[in-house]
């Protein structure tokens, strides 16, 4: 079975499952009494299937025992037996979940892909962007790789602090920042919101992978 990583992290428990199952094993790797199959007769994309699937035997794994998911109007899910805290994300060829017993939790898994470079002004502030060479100092990758995951892991980061603070309306550049940091295979940086009036900070614990970034935090 392809669990690819699990970690504790503050009674915090964070997994990625790289999937290379057909969603027929997938399946049949679930036994639970839950409604799988209708659930999977809405969803048309096989690779739709494929996350869903995932993301199910991943909680299983890690949990000891399947779990039903819900998700509020808003998409975030929650467990429905409230066991955790539970956040989720999937790319291609992989899904996260991260759990905790009462604190909320974010979790986000992005794809390596050059396609975000032309994005960046969209969910980077300018102090971000300028920031880019002081963060890449030291770095053990190479340039244009270290550039690629300089950007991503703000996108990815962002993405963590949008489902720590479920809130709508959050403008990426505008409203979160990541504070400057120095590039390194795995560490942690600050990020801040200032969507609203508590105006938090958080700590955000990332890894970089080949095939993508992955970024993580808890709430208080």
């Amino acid at each position: 079975m392809p669990l690819f990583s699990c970690w504790k992290d503050e009674a915090g428990t964070f997994a990625i499952w790289k999937t290379e199952e057909s969603n027929e094993a997938l399946r049949a790797s679930l036994k639970g009494a839950f409604p799988y199959d209708a659930d999977l007769s809405r969803l048309k994309a096989e690779s739709r299937r494929s996350e869903y699937l995932a993301v199910r035997v991943l909680l299983a794994e890690v949990c000891g025992e399947e779990k039903a998911i819900c998700h509020e109007p808003s998409g975030k899910p929650f467990l429905a037996d409230g066991s955790f805290r539970l956040s989720i994300s999937h790319t291609r060829g992989y899904v996260a979940v991260a759990l905790h017993p009462e604190r909320e939790v974010g979790i986000d898994i992005e794809q390596v892909s050059e396609r975000v470079l032309k994005v960046a002004d969209r969910f980077m502030c300018g102090e971000e962007l300028a920031g880019q060479a002081e963060a890449l100092k030291g770095c053990p990758e190479e340039a244009e790789q270290a550039a690629l995951y300089y950007v991503l892991l703000h996108w990815s980061a962002k993405e963590t602090l949008y489902k720590l603070m479920g809130e709508e309306e959050v403008d990426f550049s505008r409203h979160l920042r990541i504070l400057p940091f120095r590039l390194r295979p795995e560490g942690r940086f600050s990020g801040c919101e200032c969507r609203t009036r508590q105006g938090m900070r958080y700590e955000i614990r990332y890894m970089l992978h080949p095939d993508f970034v992955c970024t993580w935090s808890m709430g208080g």
